[in-house]
């Protein structure tokens, strides 16, 4: 079951057109990946997806938009400004 999962969001981001839909796309699958070899079940490899699908999204989202870099602040907070 956990490898039928993997090889669908690994088809999904391969069929991805968006540098945002690619990031969410290996986002998600690295994190199936990683959270159902760590916990060793279906609800881990879900959590998982859901962060790196997330995270990969927020990180593609970045690279469309040239001359922008992606920073955090002392707080924590993530923003885009111009790169130096």
């Amino acid at each position: 079951m956990k490898k039928a999962i993997a090889l669908v969001l690994i088809a999904l981001s391969v069929a991805s057109c968006t540098q945002t839909e690619k990031g969410a796309g290996i986002g998600a699958v690295s994190g199936a990946i990683i959270g159902g070899a760590i916990t060793g079940d279906v609800r881990g490899a879900a959590v998982g997806a859901a962060i790196g699908g997330v995270s990969g999204a927020v990180i593609g989202h970045v690279s469309e938009q040239p001359g922008q870099c992606y920073y955090r602040d002392r707080y924590g907070r993530r923003y885009i400004d111009d790169c130096p």
